[in-house]
C-alpha cells in the first residue's frame, strides 16, 4: 500500500512521464538483482535477503531461506549472499553454500549478472527501438539559411546577414552549406557569392580569408544552426541486429570515456568546484564554421543523481516513448559499465578478487584473499561517493542539466 501510494504521489505530482520512467528504473533495478539471485541460487550459494532499497524496513516477508521485501530509500537494491569474502562469519554446515567456497567461474558469473542484465537490457532497447521508429541520420538541408556573421570576417564586411542563403559560388550552384565549403577556392581568392535574401537574388564579391581551423581551406566567416536536417529511415530486424551491435559499442566506450574524465583528479576537482560555485575559467575554441566562441565545459561529464535522470527521462518521454527506449538504454550501459569498477564495493571489485584468487591458487591449492586490507579501499571509495551523490543532488536541484530544444 504504501508504495502504491507513493507512485500515486509520483503521477499527482509530476505527471504520467515521470511515473511511466519511476516504474521502468525500478523494474532495471529489480531485474539486475534477479541476475545476481539467479546465478547464486544456480551456483547453489544461499541467499539470506532479497531487498529494494536500503535503511529501515519497511515492508517484508520470508520464502523458504530468502528475506523479500522493500526498505525506506529507494536509491537501489541488495542481495545478500552468505560468505562473500574471508570476513563472513558462517556456520560451518553451511560453508559449502557460501559464495567463497564455489568455483571460479561460479563466482565470475554471480559478480557479473547484474551488468550481464543490463547490458542486454540496453541491446533489447535500441533494437526495439530501430525495429519500431527507425535510425535517425543527419543530412545536409537545403533549405539552409546564415544564423551568424562573425564581426569582421570577409562576410560582414561584404554585407551577409543573418537569414540569408548562398545559393553559388562563381556561378556555381550550391544546393547546401556544404557544396558551398566545398567549391570554395584557397584563401586570398576573390570569389562572387549569389546570395537570397527576402526572395530577391543578389551577387556579393568577397575575398575569402584563411580557416581559423586549415588556414589551407577559404574562410567566409558565417555560420548555420540549419545546415543540417535529421531524417528518419526505417530498419528492418535484420538490418537492425549490426546497427544495434554498432550503437551498444559505441554507448559503452563514451560510458567508459566518461568515468574515466569524472573520476580524474581534474574532472573531481571540476564537479566540486560546481558544488562550491565556483566559476571555471572560460576556454575559447573555434567552431565548426570558423567562428570563436566562447563557452565553459561546465556540462561536459557532469554527473547527474537519480532525481536529475528521472526528471530528463521524463522529459525525454513527454516527446515521445522512442526517447524513453534510447534514454533507458544510456542509463543501462551507463551503470553497467560503472559497476564493473575494479573496487569494491562495486561488482567489479568482486571480478578483480576472484580473478586474484585464481591466478594465486594453483597445484590444487586454494587461496583465499585476505578482504580486510581492502576494507580502507572500500571504505573510500564510500566516502567519496557518497560526496559526489550529495553533490550531484545538489547541483540537480539548483542547477539542473538542460536538454537542447
Amino acid at each position: 500500500m504504501l508504495v502504491a501510494g507513493l507512485l500515486v504521489v509520483v503521477q499527482v505530482a509530476w505527471g504520467l512521464p515521470m511515473l511511466v520512467v519511476v516504474l521502468a528504473v525500478i523494474a532495471m533495478i529489480f531485474l539486475h538483482e534477479m541476475g545476481h539471485y539467479l546465478t547464486a541460487r544456480a551456483a547453489g550459494m544461499k541467499v539470506t535477503e532479497f531487498f529494494l532499497g536500503f535503511g529501515p524496513r519497511v515492508w517484508s516477508v520470508r520464502r523458504g531461506e530468502t528475506v523479500y521485501g522493500l526498505k525506506a530509500i529507494p536509491v537501489g537494491a541488495y542481495v545478500r549472499i552468505i560468505g562473500m569474502n574471508n570476513l563472513d562469519e558462517v556456520h560451518p554446515a553451511e560453508e559449502h553454500r557460501t559464495y567463497r567456497s564455489k568455483h571460479y567461474w561460479r563466482r565470475m558469473s554471480v559478480a557479473v549478472a547484474g551488468s550481464a542484465v543490463h547490458f542486454l537490457l540496453a541491446l533489447a532497447l535500441v533494437f526495439s527501438f530501430l525495429v519500431a521508429f527507425g535510425r535517425t541520420e543527419t543530412v545536409p538541408s537545403p533549405d539552409w539559411t546564415v544564423t551568424l556573421v562573425a564581426p569582421g570576417t570577409p562576410a560582414d564586411r561584404a554585407g551577409l546577414m543573418p537569414g540569408d542563403r548562398i545559393v553559388s559560388v562563381d556561378g556555381r550552384p550550391a544546393a547546401t552549406m556544404y557544396d558551398m565549403v566545398e567549391i570554395l577556392p584557397e584563401p586570398g581568392s576573390s570569389v562572387s557569392l549569389g546570395i537570397e535574401r527576402s526572395g530577391d537574388l543578389l551577387v556579393r564579391p568577397l575575398t575569402l580569408g584563411a580557416h581559423p581551423q586549415d588556414a589551407g581551406r577559404g574562410y567566409v566567416g558565417i555560420a548555420s544552426e540549419t545546415a543540417k536536417v535529421r531524417r528518419s529511415i526505417e530498419v528492418g530486424y535484420l538490418d537492425a541486429v549490426p546497427e544495434t551491435l554498432d550503437e551498444f559499442g559505441f554507448l559503452v566506450k563514451e560510458s567508459v570515456l566518461g568515468i574515466g574524465r569524472f573520476f580524474s583528479p581534474n574532472g573531481l576537482n571540476n564537479f566540486f568546484r560546481d558544488v562550491a560555485d565556483q566559476p571555471r575559467q572560460q576556454e575559447t575554441a573555434p567552431a565548426e564554421s570558423g567562428i570563436t566562441t566562447s563557452a565553459t565545459s561546465d556540462s561536459q561529464d557532469r554527473v547527474i543523481s537519480i532525481f536529475g535522470a528521472l526528471r530528463i527521462g521524463a522529459d525525454l518521454t513527454e516527446n515521445g516513448y522512442g526517447n524513453l527506449l534510447l534514454f533507458l538504454a544510456l542509463l543501462n550501459v551507463f551503470i553497467g559499465v560503472f559497476n564493473m569498477i575494479p573496487l569494491l564495493p562495486f561488482d567489479g571489485g568482486h571480478v578483480v578478487i576472484a580473478t586474484y584468487e585464481r591466478l594465486r591458487s594453483w597445484r590444487g591449492r586454494r587461496y583465499t584473499a585476505d578482504v580486510s586490507k581492502m576494507v580502507p579501499v572500500a571504505y573510500a571509495v564510500i566516502l567519496i561517493l557518497g560526496f559526489v551523490f550529495i553533490g550531484s543532488v545538489y547541483l540537480d536541484f539548483t542547477d539542473p542539466v538542460e536538454l537542447p530544444n
